[in-house]
């Protein structure tokens, strides 16, 4: 009977000791996920405040032609990413003792010479010729993150013959897509 007392009391502790194991040896290493966010900015455009005068001249019978660089135009692109844009721009035609139409072919022009860039960014510059409809004066393309181009635009308009004198008046829009 001692036999059997002490073989149960064995086999008792061999239960409890595989019930209550021993602790396990910890890791060496281990691995935690995490995450950051990067919020994208936005897209903007500065133009002149003007009002920017192309140039004056006397009347006349004959067909004239005013050009004057615009000022600085800037596009700063802080949302920083890969898409591209590209910049619009028109006019309306200009007021005054009578109208100037910048919509009619040779009216009109905006000449954009190649912008500086920094960041990354293939910008390409376009001319438009009449100032309306709308056209794409500028265009990048390759963006990769923050961006930005600066551009000074020459405006032409032609005066046709016989206008009659005073001061006229027009704007021109830009917008960035």
């Amino acid at each position: 009977m001692r036999r059997s007392i002490a073989a149960a009391s064995l086999a008792a502790g061999l239960v409890a000791a595989m019930a209550c194991p021993t602790p396990a040896s910890a890791d060496q290493s281990g691995t935690t996920p995490v995450t950051l966010a990067v919020t994208t900015g936005t897209i903007d455009i500065t133009v002149p405040t003007g009002p920017v005068s192309l140039g004056t001249v006397p009347a006349s019978n004959s067909p004239q032609t005013v050009s004057q660089q615009l000022g600085n135009v800037m596009v700063s692109d802080s949302r920083g990413g890969t898409a591209g844009w590209v910049v619009t721009a028109s006019a309306v035609d200009f007021t005054g003792p009578q109208t100037i139409s910048v919509s009619a072919p040779g009216s009109s022009s905006y000449t954009a010479p190649a912008a500086t860039v920094t960041g990354t960014a293939t910008v390409t510059n376009s001319d438009l010729s009449p100032l309306y409809p709308p056209g794409p004066v500028q265009t990048a393309t390759g963006v990769s993150g923050i961006n930005t181009a600066v551009w000074n635009p020459t405006i032409s308009v032609t005066i046709p013959a016989g206008a009659l004198a005073g001061t006229y008046s027009s704007t021109i829009t830009h917008s960035v897509a």
